[in-house]
This record gives structure tokens, sequence and C-alpha cells, in this order.
């Protein structure tokens, strides 16, 4: 199993917070994730689920998918997946079927998190591959970043609405020559 110093924790982290930006830019959910081993990004991933309307697009299977082409095989052993956010039950299953030892993650996920919060996969004794969790590698970061994605929703569509309300007023305005 790879081990890590604190700041190449924080490298790896940060790299996949870059391909999370990637997500951002393109008005994606911000994932974004890194696969390493020897020390070498060997994939990486985004969320891309809206850019090419495919449900399964998360940032963790891109990243195996590419990794898997780096190697030539459907097996990553040794190797570390670093993600933004807590992986989600498919994504965890694909992590343990990828034989993938190592997983870090930045942030919990409470709503559909599969590695601790709302499940956990990825250590259940009962599967046949279980993986070593570690999470809180620039927590904070991560958090932000998709906090900073919603709130910015949430706006757009109060924006919307307030649009939305000045139409109908105006419309109800020129109906009546007020």
């Amino acid at each position: 199993m790879p081990i890590f110093t604190e700041e190449e924790k924080d490298y790896f982290m940060r790299e996949a917070l870059k391909e999370a930006e990637k997500s951002l830019v393109k008005e994606e959910i911000p994932i974004g994730c890194v696969i390493v081993k020897d020390g070498h990004i060997i994939g990486r991933g985004h969320n891309a689920r809206e850019e090419l309307s495919q449900a399964i697009m998360h940032a963790e299977i891109m990243a195996i998918q590419e990794a898997n082409q780096t190697v030539g095989n459907w097996r990553l052993l040794e190797t570390t997946l670093f993600v933004t956010i807590e992986p989600c039950v498919m994504c965890s299953g694909a992590i343990g079927l990828a034989r993938i030892p190592q997983v870090i993650y930045g942030a919990p996920n409470q709503k559909f998190g599969a590695a601790g919060s709302l499940y956990d996969i990825l250590t259940d004794e009962r599967l046949n591959h279980r993986v070593e969790v570690e999470v809180g590698v620039l927590q904070a970061d991560c958090a932000a970043i998709m906090q900073a994605f919603f709130r910015q929703g949430r706006e757009k569509k109060k924006a919307a609405k307030r649009l939305a309300e000045e139409a109908k007023e105006k419309t109800i305005c020129n109906k009546f020559k007020i």
C-alpha cells in the first residue's frame, strides 16, 4: 500500500481539485479525481454527466477508465484514488471492482456517500475486496467548491423566478394599460 506524506496528499488532492474546477466551468457538479501509481498520476476525471448525457460519467469512473488504459489492465493494484468528495454507491462499486487498494477523499457526502456516510461499501467485510479509506485531506477546500456550486445554483433559480414575476407583472400592466 502506498504511503504518502501530508505534502504529497495535499498535492494530489489539489490535482483532483483542478479536475473539479473543469466540471465547475461546465456547470457540472464539481467533483474531481486522480489515480496515482508509483508517485505519478495515471488517471484523471471530473464529472461530465451533463456534457456527455451519461449518468455514469462521474469523476471516479472517468479516472478509472483512463488509468485502465494507462496500465493496460482492469486491475489497478498498488494505486491510490484521490477524490474531492466521498464516492457514491456506483463509484465505490467500481473502485472495488478495479481492485484499487486505497481511497483518499476530501469531504464527506451526507446525501450519497458510500464510503462511510450513508453506506460503507469500500470496507464491507462481506465483499471480497476491501479498500483502505482516509477522509479529510483538504476537506475545507473540497467542501467549499461544492458549496459555491450549489449556492450559485440557488441564486440563479431565485433570479430566474424574480425575472418571471417581473415579466408577469409587466404583462398584466400592459394588458390593463396601467
